[in-house]
């Protein structure tokens, strides 16, 4: 049903959504809290385009978490399936499967920091 190749490029996906909730939301709020205001003003002169995609974070975080909601799910299940039994094929299964739960956990590691620099942090300073 899954493959592991294209559990990979799920997983793919996952980091760059990740990514770009990272961009758009956590990195303003770390660096003012790092007291780097004046950084993070002239990295928006470089790159304007930070400000326009910071005014849709709410929706960014939201579709970041759905994608990463699925993606868990469609991983965990295609780690159910069983591998090939030819060692070659077993051994590519099994690697894919590692790859890909890796860069999940890393794309939802991203994700769980990106959210607490944006929405609960603010709360508490």
């Amino acid at each position: 049903m899954f493959k592991d190749n294209e559990s990979i490029k799920l997983g793919l996906i996952t980091l760059f959504a990740s990514s770009s909730t990272l961009i758009c939301c956590a990195l303003p709020a770390l660096f003012v809290l790092l007291g780097a205001g004046a950084t993070f003003a002239s990295l928006v002169n470089f790159f304007p385009q930070l400000i326009i995609i910071s005014q849709y974070k709410i929706s960014i975080s939201i579709f970041t978490g759905i994608i990463l909601i699925i993606a868990g799910t469609l991983i965990k299940r295609s780690s159910l399936l069983p591998c090939p039994t030819d060692p070659d094929l077993r051994d590519t299964c099994i690697r894919g499967r590692k790859i890909s739960k890796t860069i999940y956990l890393i794309s939802l590691a991203i994700f769980v920091f990106a959210s607490f620099f944006t929405y609960i942090l603010p709360i508490y300073l």
